[in-house]
């Protein structure tokens, strides 16, 4: 089936929008509709750039060595295929719960219950982590401060921000994504430059892909056992199917998002791996280091490091911004279903989202 309203008109399928006013009117609650376009494509994007692209990547690099590529590749494809079938679902029923809804429609009660809940529980552990992140991040600057306050101090505004209503999520969202997307792109630009211009020092040369052992110099075994940490990096994708129940036009934003975002991260991902691998020998990479970091070590300035500080305290923010959101419609859609006490689809129906 097409991922395109278009595409399906005249061959007996309802459209997203009619499919759900039906749902809303038969089966549940609905929600303030106030995610335009240009949210869905940064909240897609975004929400798969955390801190595994600035902070997490070198264990996947140990694992596989230069055929780490060929993993991103692989997972990327994974990845994408998954979100075309999500994608098809929630363009035809845009509601909330996402998969979680789908799983309790198809495959029964605890389905719905067991997805949601997990999916629940999974974001409260990451989103105090990223708080927990965010207040050492914060330290940089502010030495004297506690961790724990700066974590409540970002609890407490960015659960603010999602209580008033879902646009300024969205607006939110955009920027925090926004920031890591020319983040990247300056850090590949950079990259390149030393790569090219003769600044990147004696051992920067392309030929770092294949020199130290081969492309596969962990073998198979290596690449495969990375593919696990890979597909983490992809984690924050499913945040497509949540918005779809808020979304303006979810039969034109979704089937764009889905179809251009994982070629974008994609994009990001491997053009920074094959920066920093022509960078660096891969053996050189250590299990805790940052491509973000080594690319820009070479600058020894107070200004690069708080630029690079930041950067990752606004992925935490933004990883902790969109855990508090699919969580709260993850908790509404599970209260519809019935596998989450009937409050939790509680509305301000007198606020309007836009």
């Amino acid at each position: 089936m097409p991922l395109n309203k278009k595409d399906t008109q005249g061959k007996g399928v309802k459209n997203a929008s009619t499919v759900s006013e039906d749902t809303a009117s038969n089966q549940e609650p609905t929600l303030h509709r106030g995610l335009h376009n240009r949210h869905i494509q940064l909240i897609a994007l975004g929400g798969a750039i955390g801190t595994g692209l600035f902070l997490g990547i070198g264990p996947a690099i140990q694992m596989a060595g230069p055929a780490v590529l060929l993993g991103y590749g692989v997972a990327g494809i994974i990845a994408f295929l998954i979100m075309r079938q999500l994608g098809e679902m929630v363009v035809e029923e845009p509601v909330s719960g996402s998969f979680a809804h789908f799983a309790y429609k198809y495959w029964g009660p605890f389905a719905g219950f067991l997805s949601g809940w997990n999916y629940w529980v999974m974001f409260v552990l990451v989103g105090m982590a990223e708080l927990t992140a965010a207040g050492i991040y914060m330290q940089y600057w502010f030495p004297d401060v506690p961790t724990w306050i700066w974590a409540a101090a970002f609890f407490i505004i960015i659960n603010a921000v999602n209580l008033v209503n879902v646009r300024l999520y969205g607006e939110t969202e955009f920027w925090f994504a926004l920031i890591k997307v020319l983040a990247i792109i300056g850090m590949i630009g950079f990259g390149l430059w030393l790569l090219f211009s003769g600044h990147g020092g004696e051992k920067a040369s392309i030929d770092n892909l294949w020199r130290y052992g081969g492309f596969f110099a962990t073998g198979w075994n290596g690449l495969i056992l990375s593919l696990a940490v890979i597909m983490f990096s992809f984690g924050g994708l499913e945040l497509i199917g949540i918005t779809a129940a808020e979304a303006r036009d979810p039969e034109k934003s979704i089937p764009k998002a889905v179809n251009q975002v994982v070629y974008r991260i994609l994009l990001f991902y491997i053009g920074s791996l094959v920066v920093l691998l022509a960078l660096y020998p891969w053996v050189e990479v250590k299990s805790n280091s940052s491509p973000f970091v080594m690319i820009f070590h070479n600058l020894d300035s107070n200004v690069v490091a708080s630029a690079l500080n930041f950067v990752i305290l606004v992925a935490s923010l933004s990883v902790y911004n969109s855990g508090v959101y699919s969580n709260s419609r993850m908790l509404f859609g599970l209260s519809v279903q019935g596998n989450a006490p009937k409050f939790f689809d509680s509305r301000q129906p007198s606020r309007r989202a836009d």
